[in-house]
């Protein structure tokens, strides 16, 4: 069988090979169903597939769709692990987690954001504290998201994007717009102002799940940075931390650091990665995300605002809607054949080197 083959078109065709990989691989499942329902009417749920040892000292977990329409990526990654073979070899006091989709919700309706508007990877912070706040989006926020989408409205708000560009620099204004900020509920990168379901149902899995690890290997699968096809190996937080020196020893000097000013990614607060000491505090976590380069860095956040202003005042049913859809998809899930053979091809390196880490 193909590796393209382990990849889908729709949330519902992932889940369903999901399912059938796991089984055939014999892992144990449990499924939690998401309040909201597919573009189809279908039910949603974050499903979970579990091998190894249920006391397993040794937890390897690959998680995907943290930002929903990026799960396709790692839906076909992890079920092509299932399918290979590996996840049947796994070294001794060593178990298997893997989390397929996060935010159904996102992965269903082409969206990076969940039901709420929310993007995951700003959602866990402490909400009893005051929200980070971010003035480059504030002074931004009209033009990222005019009321209308015509030539008119686009051109004046690309004048006061440029201008910011101009006077903070690319890297300055990528920060701006995808840092992360808690106060234009209905814009792009809203962090939420307090855990959303997919938060809680993460923070479920890992205390049902992880209770016996002392060792936790993480990799969350992203799209939409860097070269086409690449798999930068990113580490957020503190660049002299232990986990990030554990990064380091597992996977290599190729691994960036946002915090650091090494990374293709801005730095951001309330990453999903976070739950995971959180609620195991009893293991040593070492928390990495794969992001998979599609295409220019404009093209990406065009295809998010895009989404976010179709959602809030467009029609999904008319043929803008469909065109903006399929703009998203084609953004941060490239459906050139040798793009998915990339994918597996570098998690199934970084997936062998996790093992390795959580065994040396």
């Amino acid at each position: 069988m193909s590796v393209v083959q382990n990849f889908s078109n729709t949330y519902a065709e992932a889940r369903e090979k999901f399912f059938a990989a796991a089984a055939a691989a014999g892992a144990s499942m449990r499924s939690y169903k998401n309040p909201t329902r597919g573009p189809d009417g279908g039910r949603l749920f974050t499903d979970v597939a579990r091998l190894g040892p249920r006391d397993a000292s040794k937890m390897l977990v690959l998680t995907s769709a943290t930002h929903g329409v990026e799960g396709f990526c790692g839906s076909g990654a992890q079920i092509s692990f299932l399918r290979s073979g590996k996840a049947n070899k796994l070294p001794p006091d060593t178990g298997l987690l893997i989390i397929h989709a996060v935010n159904p919700h996102g992965f269903a309706w082409i969206r990076r954001v969940n039901e709420d508007n929310v993007d995951l990877n700003r959602n866990f912070v402490d909400h009893s504290k005051a929200h980070p706040k971010n003035d480059g989006y504030e002074e931004i926020a009209a033009a990222i998201k005019p009321q209308k989408w015509d030539e008119a409205s686009l051109a004046q708000a690309q004048k006061v994007l440029d201008s910011y560009t101009q006077k903070h620099g690319a890297f300055g204004f990528q920060q701006a717009v995808s840092g992360g900020q808690y106060t234009h509920a209905d814009g792009v990168f809203y962090g939420g102002t307090k855990p959303t379901w997919s938060n809680q149902t993460i923070r479920r899995i890992i205390r049902r799940e992880l209770g016996s690890a002392k060792k936790i290997g993480l990799i969350d699968f992203h799209t939409g940075l860097g070269p086409f096809g690449h798999g930068e190996l990113i580490a957020v937080g503190d660049p002299g931390s232990p986990m990030m020196k554990r990064c380091k020893a597992w996977y290599g000097d190729e691994v960036t650091s946002p915090e650091g000013g090494t990374s293709t990614s801005a730095i951001v607060v309330g990453v999903m990665a976070d739950a995971f000491p959180q609620e195991a505090p009893y293991a040593d976590v070492t928390g990495l995300a794969i992001e998979y380069g599609t295409y220019p860095v404009p093209e990406v956040l065009g295809a998010v605002r895009q989404d976010n202003w179709l959602h809030a005042h467009g029609d999904l049913n008319s043929a803008q809607g469909k065109e903006f859809k399929a703009y998203m998809k084609e953004r941060f899930y490239p459906a050139a054949d040798k793009w998915k053979e990339m994918v597996w091809a570098r998690a199934d390196e970084i997936i062998g080197k996790a093992l390795k880490g959580l065994n040396s």
